[in-house]
Parts: C-alpha cells; structure tokens; sequence
C-alpha cells in the first residue's frame, strides 16, 4: 500500500479514532500529543441520530458508549433567588448518547492501541516540510521523522494548520464570547441549574458536577496554559455577579479557559498534509464537535484505504462528503444563546424551553444535520488482534497503567 505511514497530531477524539481505523485497514500510525498524559475530564459530549451511532457500532464501541452514558439529566433555568423559571430537558443538552469527553477519550486510545496505533506523549510538531516523497516532521523533543502523510486532529488551535496551512486569524473566527470549564467542591453539588445576567451564565449542579460559565467579551489576552491566569480572568469577568456566582467563582478549581469561534476551511487538505475535527470545522460547544470527528477519522480512513493509500485522491474523497456535511458547523453561536447580552434576549431564550413545539423545531433541524451524509462501506479492514468486541478490549486495557510518555510498544514506526 502506498503513504502507508502516517503521523496525527492530537489524541483527544478524532485522532485516536483515526489512528483506530487507519491500523485496522493495516497502516503504520503514530499519535504525537502535546500533554504528557492522555487527558482525563472536559465537558460532557454527546451523539445525535442514526449517523453517529452507525459508527460508534462500525467502531465497536457503542455498547461501552451506552454503558458509560451521562445524560438524561433536566436544568432548571433559575432567577437571582434561585426560583425557577424554565427546564432544560437533558434529551436537549445530551444528545440522543452522552458521556464524559475524557472516558470517550480513553476507550479510543484503548482500542487504538489494541488495533496497532502507537503514541509519543509530552512532545509536539515544529515543523513540517513536504518533499517529494512524504513530509519532514521536527519535534519539540524528539528526533526529526519523515512520515507520509500527516493528519492534524488537533483541536481549534491547531498546531498542524498553523504550520501547514498559515496562521490562525486566517481561518479561526472569535465569536464575541468565552466559556470556561472547572471544578467545584462537594458542597456545590446538587440539582443542574443555570443562571443568566446579561452577557453572563453559569451552569452548576447535576451528575457531571463541574461547572460551565460562558460570558461575552471581546478578544481577550492570557495564558491558556495557566489555570491561574484563566481564573484571573473569570473572577473579573464575574465580578458582582448575583444568585450565587460570587461564591462559586471564587470555590472555581482547575479553570479551563477559551474563545468561543468558528473555524472555517474551503479545503481539508493541501499537499500531504490533512484535517479533521475542530482543527478543520471546529464550532465551540455547538453540539456537532464530537460526532463529526468520529465519522470524520471513519470517512478518511475509509477514503485512504479505499484508494490504496494515494492520498490525492483520498482528500479529495474525504472533502467532497464533508464540506456539506460539516455546514452545521459554520453557522450558529452558542455563546449568544447560553449568555445572550440583553435582559430580553435571555427571555426569549428561555421561552424556547417553556414553549417545547420551538424546542421540538430545533431538534428537528440538528438531528437532520447529524445525518447529512452517506456513510459508505469501505473495504473491509483487517480484523482486530482480539476476537472479543471492541468493549471488552477496553475493559481489558483500562487496568493497564495510564499511557506516559510513549506507549504501544516502544518509539513510533519511521
């Protein structure tokens, strides 16, 4: 098979899917990732409509997906003194399949690894340069590689776009608003309920714990790898905040901090170099993320096995089912409808949940979206190295050690 060795960059979601399907179809394939470890917690994620669970089941997974599932769960919309003023269903903010983004996480790396997939933790890209035969990779710490191919699943900033395809103000959109992710102490833990003043929102309570602000800004500056400096910026952006956001700013452990911003490509690939996820299409918390990801590393895989490895025609396979189906992603801001900047517009938001027929419209109009693609049946790849389902490979591997700094067997494949 030709450009049979490839490099993806990113092992949250779409890369460790892509590297479990492009082993299954009998490519060599190494996950780079930033982080020394793979990446416990994050926001809960969800799948919607007969897509998605087609290729969670094509994956194997779908059995240990549902039995790890989350939602379900309704949200009280409460006012300063918490009295409630509408309910969000869970079937609204789950999906149709819910479960925490690190478990997804885990069991793709899991089965990844089972299929053949290797990874390198703690290390990232510097440099890409194409030749004629493949890409010339440097790395933060380890010695440069010559791979065929390179995949950048790498999240809304990604790394590999940069490198390859130029700096992210060409392609990356702030939205005019912010959204935090952190822990709370036990004492917060209790019903799901959301709070609005204009311009601000925060989410508390429930199953998943945590906590979720989302506020409007313009573009701000700090240091995304600095909890600290996130928090700093959350406890000015929250100042006098009423119903109990004072108190739960300041118990905030752990703070994750982002934009919220659209990504948006008229091409998924140039040269040897290929996207998906966020890193392509990426829409902050508007609901698609995840599921594009997984039937985007299924699609491309496929595309790649299916045209013997040339990778041309593979891409361009590849762009021609998503750019349609990845639409959804392009429009909508989820900023403006969980933090809407005026006292009216936070009522007619929350009337959308007080008149379900609006509510019913809205689902209707996304899970249309999550649908939007034929799956095709690609050649068919060569069985796993365990009999047994996907599921018990995972159950099997979970009691592993957690990955360090490499894992799978040594140093990746050249």
């Amino acid at each position: 098979m030709k450009n049979s060795n490839i490099l993806i960059s990113g092992a949250s979601i779409g890369g460790p899917a892509l590297a479990y399907w492009l082993a299954r179809h009998g490519f060599n394939v190494t996950v780079v990732e930033k982080s020394p470890v793979l990446r416990p917690g994050g926001q809960a994620v969800d799948f919607k409509g007969e897509t998605h669970r087609l290729v969670l089941e094509r994956t194997g997974i779908l059995r240990e997906v549902s039995r790890r599932q989350t939602g379900g769960t309704d949200q009280q919309i409460v006012d300063a003194g918490g009295r409630e003023l509408a309910v969000i269903p869970g079937s609204f903010t789950g999906g149709d399949l819910e479960i925490e983004r690190g478990d997804l996480s885990r069991i793709l790396y899991d089965i990844s690894v089972a299929a053949g997939a290797r990874y390198v933790f703690g290390d990232s890209i510097t440099s890409l340069t194409e030749t004629e035969s493949g890409v010339h990779v440097t790395f933060e710490r380890g010695a440069p590689r010559t791979y065929d191919l390179v995949v950048g699943a790498d999240g809304i900033h990604s790394n590999v776009r940069r490198l390859a395809f130029g700096p992210e103000s060409d392609y990356v959109t702030h939205l005019g608003h912010y959204y935090a992710l952190a822990d709370l102490p036990e004492r917060f833990d209790g019903p799901a309920r959301m709070y609005n003043e204009p311009g601000r929102m925060i989410a508390s309570g429930g199953p998943k714990a945590g906590a979720l602000f989302v506020f409007a800004a313009g573009e701000l500056s700090f240091d995304r790898h600095s909890a600290e400096d996130m928090k700093r910026v959350l406890v000015e952006a929250y100042r006098g905040m009423g119903w109990r956001g004072t108190e739960i700013v300041a118990a905030a452990e752990d703070v994750y901090l982002d934009s919220i911003s659209h990504v948006r490509l008229d091409h998924y690939a140039k040269g040897r170099v290929a996207l998906i996820g966020d890193a392509a299409y990426g829409n902050t918390l508007g609901g698609f993320g995840t599921g594009l990801a997984m039937v985007a590393a299924y699609v491309l895989a496929g595309e790649l096995a299916a045209a013997g490895g040339e990778y041309r025609a593979a891409y361009q396979a590849y762009e021609d089912a998503f750019l349609g189906y990845a639409k959804i992603a392009r429009t909508g801001n989820a900023g403006s409808f969980l933090a809407p900047t005026t006292r009216r517009g936070i009522r007619m938001r929350n009337w959308i949940f007080k008149y379900r027929f609006l509510l019913r419209a809205m689902k209707k109009i996304g899970d249309r979206a999550a649908t939007d693609i034929e799956l095709k049946d690609y050649p068919s790849p060569e069985p796993p190295p365990d009999s047994r389902s996907a599921s018990a490979i995972t159950s099997r591997t979970n009691s592993a050690a957690s990955p360090g700094r490499t894992s799978a067997g040594g140093p990746p494949r050249q």
